[in-house]
């Protein structure tokens, strides 16, 4: 279950990062609250599931998903460029992220 939960507040991460940089500097109210909610909620997951996991592998994971899922977000809304290395990095992340849960 803190795999599960782990996951879940990586995707969180990758939500108030966007929202964080829609919000403007804290001056659009929606995102700024949207940051807020999902950041509390992200770290309340990350800190639940490292009771189960180890310290170090439950922040690369978490750090990780949320990471991947910002740049895809970047990419699909195209406030950022899809080039082929960073396809290849972001494979390589996500490989990254499976291998710790393999080890773990």
């Amino acid at each position: 279950m803190e795999w599960v939960v782990l996951i879940a507040s990586g995707m969180l991460e990758a939500v108030w990062a966007s929202a964080l940089a829609a919000s403007r500097g804290f001056r659009r109210w929606k995102p700024t609250v949207l940051f807020v909610v999902s950041l509390a909620a992200s770290m309340a997951g990350l800190a639940w599931a490292m009771t189960g996991l180890d310290t170090g592998t439950a922040y690369a994971v978490w750090v990780g998903v949320g990471a991947t899922l910002t740049v895809v977000w970047a990419l699909v809304t195209r406030q950022e460029r899809a080039t082929a290395a960073r396809i290849l990095l972001l494979a390589l992340l996500v490989c990254s992220i499976v291998g710790l849960k393999a080890v773990s």
